[in-house]
């Protein structure tokens, strides 16, 4: 009988569904987690919300081999700890996303219609009807920003409200959209159209502060602005300064710390909830159930899906990895990152074919911030179904003589009938990664690190020359140059590693200078 610690308040259904199997018995017990860890220190698996999992209380529990995280988030968990003692991280990705976008509609409505100041005015005796005269949301534009889980969710949610919904997601297909009712566009489009945008991304190092000075300047005078994703993306001070030269509506529900005390956005905020999202009955039980499934069917059939600490499976080098990792995002780039998805085909050769599940994980974390690098082959499967994009691992044949290497082809929609395709293979060297092969431009062998840009343009004198000037006008030295022409000597391109990164407008200018039909700085 294997143990399950779970401290926190949890539908009682988890501790049903576990006891039922015969399998399990459950401390279910809200309380100090340290002083339940220490009671209950032969646990085999713990199932939390958002209590702190410290490496102290990790190993106040010797025989935990499981830590369930209710929810999708788990930055409350030490993960790397946690798989150094052997011990393996799950979430329930999708148990809160109704309840998320639910809110999102709640908020929006309560703001449109003064529900809140009103109610606090007609408590206190007054009658100021036309203090409170509000506005429809009908015949409104909506903006998704991000369009997973809960970004869906979202747009099926205000589906009756006859609104016009319009998107941004790297990922999210066309056809996928065009199911969703969304016409999906770059994000400087988006916050020049919508009169409301919602933000559903994660925070990490590539949305931290997304919205910023450069986005919020593009907004119609009283947008409103809604953040149930996380505090991170929004630059505060940007936001800030433009709420008041344009008049916008902030309603918030994240904060960097969920805890009392002051709070930084209270004087830019119209409404503040304290992280309200997932407090739904529905969800605390779908979260508890879900948790209980993961569980069983883990310890039973040994399904993995949602483990977002997994290890380097044995005999892969680590490096093929951040491979799988880089070729995604210099793909990605190669088909426009504001092109849809629609097909993604891989080749791994050699002895790294047996690891080809395990590589496409990397591969669609590139491709999307939404999706987590930590999660398994099924997980990037289904997530690639939701956003109506295919998968083909195609069968390779080893006569080419290509040794441990992967290709990785994109292809995109840049029009209702016209599609983008993007070809590139890497291989590691001695423990250093290579991109051998761009396109039709062969032979490459540029090791992916740091700022690099890239132009392709037809082929003819001069205009390398041409680009070096222009960097060296601008005081961007040059560390390293590949520059071969394509099979057909039609086209060639430039890849040029920098020592900084350099704004978009220079790279539009050369490229409009040389006439590139494809150019982009990218950090790798």
């Amino acid at each position: 009988m294997k143990k399950i610690l779970i401290p926190t308040k949890l539908n009682p259904a988890v501790k049903a569904m576990l006891e039922n199997t015969g399998n399990y018995s459950v401390v279910l017990q809200e309380g100090d987690l340290a002083a339940l860890a220490q009671q209950h220190s032969d646990s085999y698996a713990m199932i939390v919300r958002s209590e702190k999992v410290t490496p102290e209380i990790i190993d106040m529990i010797p025989s935990l081999k499981v830590i369930v995280r209710a929810g999708s988030g788990y930055d409350n968990i030490n993960t790397k700890y946690a798989r150094k003692k052997g011990i393996d991280v799950m979430t329930t990705p999708g148990a809160n996303s109704n309840a998320v976008a639910e809110e999102v509609v709640a908020l929006m409505l309560a703001d449109a219609r003064h529900v809140v100041t009103a109610d606090v005015s007609c408590r206190a005796g007054k009658w100021e009807k036309s203090k409170f005269m509000g506005r429809e949301i009908a015949g409104k534009t909506v903006g998704i920003v991000g369009l997973g889980f809960i970004g869906q969710l979202v747009a099926k949610r205000l589906g009756g409200f006859d609104v016009t919904l319009i998107g941004f997601d790297p990922v999210i297909s066309q056809e996928k959209a065009r199911t969703l009712g969304v016409e999906v566009m770059d994000l400087p489009t988006l916050f020049e159209r919508a009169d409301y945008i919602t933000l559903h991304v994660p925070e990490n190092d590539a949305t931290r502060g997304m919205v910023n000075s450069s986005l919020l300047s593009k907004c119609k005078k009283g947008a409103t602005i809604i953040n149930c994703a996380r505090a991170g993306v929004i630059n505060e001070e940007d936001l800030r300064a433009a709420k008041a030269a344009k008049q916008l509506r902030f309603l918030n529900d994240v904060y960097p710390k969920d805890a009392e005390g002051p709070k930084t956005v209270t004087d830019i905020a119209d409404i503040m909830l304290p992280h309200l999202g997932a407090s739904t009955h529905e969800a605390n039980t779908k979260a508890a159930t879900d948790a209980a499934a993961e569980l069983i069917e883990f310890d039973e059939k040994g399904v993995s899906t949602y483990i977002v600490n997994r290890d380097i499976p044995a005999g892969l080098d680590a490096a093929y990895g951040e491979l799988a990792f880089t070729l995604g995002k210099l793909c990605r780039q190669l088909t426009g990152t504001e092109n849809k998805l629609k097909l993604i085909e891989t080749s791994f050769y050699g002895q790294l074919k047996p690891f080809s599940k395990w590589l496409l994980v990397p591969m669609v974390s590139a491709l999307s911030e939404d999706f987590d690098r930590s999660m398994d082959y099924a997980a990037a499967v289904k997530y690639l179904r939701e956003m109506g994009v295919d998968y083909d691992d195609r069968d390779t044949d080893e006569h080419k003589g290509f040794g441990n290497s992967i290709t990785l082809d994109l292809t995109a929609s840049t029009g209702p009938e016209t599609l983008m395709h993007a070809s590139v293979r890497g291989t590691v060297t001695e423990s250093v990664l290579m991109i051998s092969r761009i396109n039709d431009f062969h032979g490459l062998y540029f090791e992916p690190k740091g700022h690099t840009v890239v132009f392709i343009y037809k082929d003819r004198p001069g205009i390398l020359a041409q680009i070096s000037a222009a960097l060296a006008k601008a005081s961007v030295n040059i560390d390293d140059v590949r520059n071969p022409h394509d099979s057909k000597g039609e086209k060639s391109i430039a890849i040029i590693k920098v020592n900084q990164a350099i704004a978009p407008d220079l790279i539009a200018k050369i490229a409009k200078d040389i006439e590139a039909t494809t150019h982009f700085c990218i950090e790798l």
